[in-house]
């Protein structure tokens, strides 16, 4: 156990100490701080930008829900982006630099190897996840006057499930795959297979396919249908591709 929590620490520590520590933080904060500013001044940009040929258009008042769909609409596009893309080498990348070697000399099997990453960066994307919402929900609050935060925590905590599914997917894919590249390619690949599923009612509300579209729909404060199925579906299958990854990890030439 003592093994696996200094492992846990390294990987923790390989967040705080490199490039990782400022650009998903980064991309985060800005949608956080500029998101509800965004929302709120929405009408006068679009009438800057059209001039009077939107004259005659009539948009409606911005409100406190604007903004908190702005924030999950940015999690749910550039931010799961950003996570593929960061998370393509996971796995792959300590293979490369021979880290991998040094850590699995010492009393960490191979599962714990997979397991630990995993486990430390959905711990890390869940901080900031916290974070960034904890500051969309004052800067929103500050602009709009009364912001129930029911609706914006409830879209997050949904989203969250979407994001440690990226995760396990990504590390199966870099297991797999072994290349940042590919394994990126992988998952932008399964991001569109899991949007067009979403079309599907059926596939929306009873697999991970619908996540996106309920988080955004709390956070725009419309009733949804119950998410026990989505969040249980897609937190099993999560385990399930993090599994696999351990058991092909431990039949892998390193």
């Amino acid at each position: 156990m003592n093994a696996y929590l200094q492992f846990a620490t390294k990987e923790a520590r390989e967040i705080v100490y490199t490039w990782r520590i400022w650009v998903l933080p980064a991309i985060m904060l800005f949608f956080a701080i500029s998101g509800p500013v965004v929302a709120r001044f929405t009408p006068e940009i679009i009438g800057a930008v059209g001039g009077a040929g939107l004259d005659q258009l009539v948009l409606p008042s911005p409100t406190y829900l604007d903004a908190y769909s702005g924030w999950i609409k940015n999690l749910s596009q550039i931010t799961l982006f950003a996570i593929i893309i960061i998370y393509g080498g996971i796995v792959s990348s300590e293979l490369r630099s021979g880290t991998a070697l040094l850590v699995l000399t010492k009393p960490v099997s191979r599962t714990a190897f997979v397991a630990v990453k995993a486990v430390v960066n959905c711990v890390f994307v869940s901080m900031l996840l916290g974070a960034g919402t904890l500051v969309t929900w004052a800067i929103t609050a500050a602009i709009f006057g009364p912001a129930p935060p029911g609706p914006l925590w409830s879209s997050a905590a949904i989203w969250l499930v979407l994001a440690i599914l990226f995760i396990a997917i990504m590390t199966f894919l870099s297991v797999v795959i072994g290349s940042a590249a590919g394994a990126s390619g992988g998952g932008i690949g399964a991001f569109v297979l899991l949007s067009v599923a979403a079309i599907w009612t059926p596939l929306s509300d009873y697999s991970p396919a619908g996540l996106a579209v309920h988080a955004a729909a709390l956070a725009a404060g419309a009733s949804t249908p119950s998410l026990v199925w989505p969040v249980v579906t897609s937190l099993t299958v999560s385990l399930i591709l993090v599994a696999g990854a351990a058991a092909l990890f431990r039949r892998k030439e390193l």
